[in-house]
């Protein structure tokens, strides 16, 4: 690449985030195709399944690996989950069960009556205090080690009560980077997320609280703005939903008793 600073050129190489596409199959059928950074597949394609409401748990599960080819080598882009319970094998049990999100443009109320059908009111009662919170973005920026090579990355980031980091991931897509912490989270037997804080480096989007969500979390926040259907969301079930989130300063749009 030319770096061009004021009329000074300099030819030089940058450092970019790898973008591939990784295909999801479900025993063998395609569930979807999904634009992602490598790393964490197996975490990416069993949150995935998750939080679209395909699977219900991590008992449902026989194995996850990615798919050989007909030379006999390892596809690194397409990855298959074997479900435990044989009635996932049959696509009619899931092929319906995904919801219109924002990146479609056809998300509204509807959406939400869906979402709530799937999840409960988030009762839980534990606080976070204010300095924790804003500690989490730093928090979250020193553990982002391909943001730092590239900037060009978002990440989420799984924090107990506490302020301490249990998880980060990072993605492209925000959605893919959420779905990862998820999927690990169900691996390690962590689900319900509900005395946790997820911390996502991008604005929440109804697709992204819908996935917090469906894991349990109870307090979320983002670095950036949050869109008015995630907050209608937010408010519906209780959750506790930061935005702006900075050193010192942030926005609460939802469940504000949570905050100490």
């Amino acid at each position: 690449m030319h770096r061009f600073v004021g009329h000074e050129c300099e030819a030089t190489h940058d450092d970019l985030a790898v973008e591939e596409p990784l295909q999801i199959r479900l025993a063998g059928e395609d569930v979807a195709v999904t634009m992602r950074t490598p790393g964490h597949d197996t975490d990416l394609a069993v949150g995935f399944l998750y939080t679209e409401g395909i699977i219900q748990g991590k008992e449902q599960l026989e194995s996850v690996s990615y798919c050989v080819g007909p030379s006999g080598d390892i596809e690194p882009n397409i990855i298959n989950v074997s479900p435990a319970d044989r009635q996932l094998l049959e696509p009619r049990a899931w092929g319906r069960n995904f919801y219109s999100t924002s990146s479609c443009g056809l998300c509204g109320k509807t959406s939400i009556e869906q979402i709530t059908t799937r999840i409960k009111q988030a009762t839980n009662t534990s606080k976070v205090s204010l300095d924790t919170l804003y500690s989490l973005e730093d928090k979250l920026r020193d553990a982002q080690t391909v943001f730092a090579q590239t900037g060009g990355i978002h990440a989420a980031g799984l924090f107990d009560l506490e302020g301490n980091l249990l998880a980060v991931r990072e993605d492209v897509g925000r959605h893919n980077a959420v779905d990862k912490v998820v999927g690990h989270a169900l691996l390690n037997e962590m689900l319900p997320l509900d005395s946790h804080i997820l911390i996502v480096s991008s604005r929440a989007s109804f697709e992204i609280v819908q996935k917090a969500l469906v894991a349990g979390v109870n307090i979320m926040a983002v670095v950036s703005a949050p869109s008015s259907l995630a907050v209608e969301l937010a408010r519906e079930v209780g959750m506790t939903l930061v935005a702006f989130l900075r050193q010192g300063r942030l926005n609460v749009y939802s469940g504000a008793e949570r905050i100490r």
